[in-house]
């Protein structure tokens, strides 16, 4: 099985009801989860880990949510080599800012990208204006996504 490190961004705390809910059904199917709910270079120990998924809302009209700021920031002061890590990403948004939708999962994304690491599958994007359980169309994601690692 697996060992996946969950980065999660969020304000309202939908990304991180996402993150839990993976957490709960990858550990029933044996993969070994952790949650991070406010990464920073240090506690994302990236350097140690093998796979990513990135979960993360959008605040405000596109930008990141204040607890993966420090984790954005310092990626992009430290460009560490990412390469061997693989990921994946669920961006929750809203299709109201047709300009920003997404756009902080959009941004971490390029980041990783930038930085090495190997995309996994393409980037979930989920639109809170039609979908109000944004945990169940990321299950039916990760189940597929899992199956790309």
């Amino acid at each position: 099985m697996t060992t996946i490190a969950i980065l999660v961004g969020t304000e309202s705390g939908n990304a991180q009801m996402v993150a839990e809910c993976l957490e709960d059904e990858l550990g029933r199917q044996g993969h070994t989860v952790e949650v991070i709910a406010d990464p920073d270079p240090d506690s994302a120990a990236l350097e140690s880990r093998e796979i990513v998924l990135i979960c993360t809302s959008t605040h405000g009209s596109g930008e990141l949510p204040d607890n993966i700021i420090p984790l954005y920031e310092g990626l992009q002061e430290s460009r560490p080599d990412l390469s061997h890590i693989r990921y994946g990403v669920i961006a929750l948004g809203d299709q109201t800012y047709t300009d920003t939708f997404c756009n902080a999962g959009k941004l971490m994304d390029r980041l990783f990208g930038e930085l090495g690491a190997g995309k996994v599958g393409e980037r979930l994007e989920i639109d809170a204006c039609t979908q109000p359980l944004p945990d169940e169309e990321a299950l039916a994601w990760a189940a597929e996504w899992l199956e790309q690692l």
